[in-house]
């Protein structure tokens, strides 16, 4: 479905000095004179329907454990991604994790009581927690590099690691740090590839809320019989809302047979769930649309606007628009910093970036550079940046 939403305001950010009163990682990772621009974390303020829920649930003291059990969260999503995202979930195949990785990891576990392979395809450069995790729960990444250019999945590579035996694919849609969003035709390949061999997709879906203008988000759970038999998606209010400490992600499948297999988790994984933020994840797949809008308006303004600010104060670092998300992939190989050059932005220039390493060797030479928060800090990050480069130049 098209992200074509009605005209919006755009938000207001908070001045600097106030962001750095928060204890999140992002503003407590590097000293003060660091401006932190690494971490995919917004620097809105929240959805007033959010804050409420959790001034609401603190004022009645309810800060108690999690029941599995949350039809209303279900019944939320299921809402949000018909009214959002053109996807018709039954929530009765809607399960609680505490976040997209803990369900990622739980689920690996489960296919391997099954005796499957323990390989898992993943396409860089990606997600880093999809490496960490993937070896977190003993199995061994397949990286199948996403093609050149358009950072399209390279079908003939997924093939080749599922015929070697791989049983899992391990996918980023809308794809982080790239910003792409997959086409329909290629998830349908793809789900055609799994069930040709016996394997399954793990679909993280994470940043479709924030597919941008222009552009069509489609749920890999959508686009086939195949992949509704061979596919389990995953997602959370958690970036589009900013909410990502309170711990609630959902885990949403489309068959028995997916549903079969998630119902292998633990029970207690569930009951890990932060109840703030099934609190909160209601309240913004509820009532969080105006303010969607609006965080989509100003995203979508500041990649606009990228491109021209970086020709004119860093020529030479290439950068294609996101279609989705509130990154940046920056290639900045033709500035000669080496394969890290986060590190030299850091160290000349104080501003933190997304080291581009991080994201598996396609990432040598890049950064990635987050720009949800206010087009002022964006220019900040941008002439802290080129103040880098200057200084290298000197010596």
């Amino acid at each position: 479905m098209s992200s074509e939403h009605p005209a919006a305001d755009t938000l207001e950010v908070r001045p600097l000095a106030v962001l750095r009163e928060r204890r999140s990682e992002k503003w407590t990772q590097y000293p003060p004179d660091v401006l932190p621009a690494f971490l995919a974390e917004l620097d809105f303020p929240l959805a007033p329907p959010v804050a409420a829920a959790l001034r609401a649930a603190v004022a009645r003291d309810d800060l108690g454990y999690v029941s599995a059990r949350q039809p209303a969260l279900f019944e939320a999503f299921a809402g949000f991604a018909s009214r959002r995202l053109g996807w018709e979930v039954d929530p009765g195949q809607v399960t609680v994790v505490p976040d997209v990785m803990v369900g990622v990891a739980e689920l690996l576990r489960t296919l391997g009581r099954d005796g499957a392979s323990d390989a898992v395809v993943v396409s860089s450069p990606v997600y880093p927690p999809f490496f960490a995790t993937v070896a977190e729960v003993g199995c061994r990444v397949v990286d199948v590099p996403l093609a050149p250019g358009d950072a399209s999945l390279d079908l003939d590579g997924i093939a080749a690691a599922l015929r070697a035996g791989a049983r899992a694919v391990l996918l980023c849609n809308p794809q982080n740090p790239t910003g792409r969003v997959a086409l329909r035709a290629q998830l349908e390949a793809l789900a055609e590839l799994a069930v040709a061999h016996g394997a399954w997709v793990l679909s993280d879906e994470i940043h479709a809320p924030l597919t941008l203008p222009g552009h069509a988000h489609v749920p890999f759970l959508t686009v086939s019989e195949e992949a509704a038999e061979c596919g389990v998606a995953f997602t959370s209010a958690s970036k589009a809302f900013n909410v990502a400490g309170l711990k609630a992600a959902v885990v949403v499948t489309a068959s028995p047979r997916a549903a079969a297999q998630v119902a292998r988790i633990p029970p207690e994984i569930a009951e890990r769930t932060g109840l703030l933020g099934v609190l909160a994840a209601e309240a913004a797949f509820t009532e969080g649309d105006a303010w969607l809008d609006a965080a989509i308006a100003t995203i979508d303004a500041n990649q606009r606007r990228l491109p021209a600010l970086l020709a004119g104060r860093l020529p030479g670092v290439a950068c294609t628009p996101a279609q989705a998300t509130y990154l940046a992939w920056l290639d900045c190989r033709a500035l000669g910093l080496g394969d890290d050059p986060a590190a030299v932005f850091l160290e000349r220039g104080r501003v933190a970036l997304g080291r581009g390493l991080d994201f598996g060797p396609p990432g040598a030479g890049h950064a990635r550079l987050t720009i949800g928060t206010s087009w002022e800090l964006v220019e900040e990050a941008v002439s802290r940046m080129a103040a880098a480069v200057a200084a290298v130049a000197a010596g």
